[in-house]
């Protein structure tokens, strides 16, 4: 069994979350991730398997050892025909976008980044927008699990369906993942179409705007009336790419570039705030392309920062809107980006943030270096009232007290995890604090 002593440190891509475990393991079979549990089980030591460091919150936080599965040896299978892929746990969603494409399919949403990996975005809930999908959990046909006593679980709607209802979104607190099924489509393009905004023109036509069009999201920019509204809707043909030049500017040197400076400038001197918002919604102009369906959804994220998300019953959004509003004129600090809001279907897995209702998502954001809690915590108060549920990938300050009654499964999950991981072989204090001991 591969273990690289001393343990090397880690942090995660915000540079908010950092720890040293006492070991790193990188095993490169099942049997090996098997064993190592086993063993951990046996002497009381503690694992947690880590992916990409793309979740702000310490969910990938290891006080024991750290279990690495970019080396870990499992198949690729894409079935073309009934439109399935099993890919390894540890794959990134852009490789794991570049291999679909290849077989001519395509996952059927997808949020804006692309570095994480399968893992990693299954077990926190990641999600993209549109009111006809749920998140990227929905996806899974099948996956396998090593569970905390070195069991090695295939499981599906089929097989183990109590554990497969769980484990879609876990936190990794029932085993590691080491492969997963995922359920695509042919492959498609897409219309982009990005727009400036009044909020609220956009709230007044909100449901027939999310009827309209297969994806809808918006970001609204502090201090100001604006948003860029952004849609994606399904169409035949890839026949108006955006040109090289174009995608530079907009989404290097303005999104990246230029944003990135005007953010420092912004955490020299808070006062500049509202002028910084005020530019950066008019730097960003009205624009239309196609592009095949991953390449449209995912964008170059290069300005740090770190996030709170909160999904909301959809209703609930213009009341969270205007107490965030309020929240952010009278905060101590200053908002430096931009809030955004995407939508999601129903599911019906235990603990995802949509389970048993659409929902709306309020992502808010913080340029690394400025302090973002008093921000964070209280629209987190807001958001707690209205029975929103904190994404489990980022920033939020819930306990297992207050977070039971907003998952009707949650003491399903919570025995499931007894069965499963008796001995707390994946617990962290992170998990602890918001799972329950």
């Amino acid at each position: 069994m591969a273990v690289t002593a001393p343990a090397a440190a880690w942090s995660n891509w915000a540079g908010n979350q950092r720890s040293v475990a006492t070991a790193v393991l990188r095993p490169t079979t099942v049997d090996e991730v098997a064993a190592h549990v086993i063993a951990a089980s046996a002497s009381g030591e503690r694992i947690r398997p880590v992916g990409a460091g793309h979740s702000f919150a310490p969910v990938a936080v290891a006080d024991g050892q750290r279990m690495e599965l970019a080396d870990l040896a499992t198949d690729v299978r894409v079935d073309v025909d009934r439109r399935l892929a099993t890919v390894p746990a540890a794959m990134t969603l852009r490789t794991l976008n570049a291999l679909l494409h290849d077989h001519g399919l395509a996952l059927p949403n997808l949020g804006d980044i692309d570095a994480q990996t399968v893992a990693g975005a299954i077990s926190t809930g990641t999600h993209g927008t549109g009111t006809a999908h749920g998140c990227l959990s929905t996806f899974v046909e099948a996956l396998t699990l090593v569970t905390g006593t070195g069991e090695i679980l295939h499981c599906s709607a089929d097989e183990h369906p109590d554990v497969f209802a769980a484990a879609r979104v876990s936190l990794g607190a029932l085993g590691v993942l080491v492969d997963v099924t995922l359920r695509c489509v042919d492959a498609f393009v897409l219309l982009a179409h990005e727009r400036p905004a009044s909020l609220s023109a956009v709230l007044a036509d909100l449901p027939a705007l999310l009827d309209r069009h297969d994806h809808a999201e918006f970001f609204w920019f502090p201090y100001t009336e604006r948003v860029q509204l952004k849609t994606n809707d399904r169409v035949p043909a890839d026949d108006r790419p955006l040109s090289r030049w174009r995608g530079w500017l907009d989404d290097d040197f303005v999104a990246n570039t230029g944003f990135g400076g005007a953010c420092r400038l912004g955490r020299l001197v808070p006062a500049l705030a509202p002028l910084i918002n005020a530019a950066a919604a008019r730097a960003l102009t009205e624009r239309r392309y196609t592009g095949r369906s991953d390449a449209v959804f995912c964008t170059p994220r290069r300005v740090r920062f770190t996030e709170m998300e909160y999904a909301l019953p959809r209703t609930a959004l213009p009341e969270a809107l205007d107490e965030l509003r309020r929240i952010i004129d009278r905060l101590p600090v200053k908002v430096l980006f931009p809030v955004e809001v995407r939508f999601a279907a129903a599911d019906d897995i235990w603990l995802s943030h949509a389970y048993g209702r659409d929902s709306a998502y309020i992502a808010l954001h913080q340029y690394v270096g400025v302090p973002d809690e008093p921000y964070f915590r209280a629209f987190e108060e807001v958001a707690a009232r209205l029975g929103g549920r904190p994404h489990w990938g980022k920033l939020h300050w819930r306990d297992a007290a207050s977070l039971a009654p907003a998952y009707p499964r949650w003491a399903d999950f919570r025995s499931l995890r007894d069965h499963l991981d008796p001995h707390r072989v994946f617990a962290s204090p992170h998990l602890t604090h918001v799972l329950g001991s």
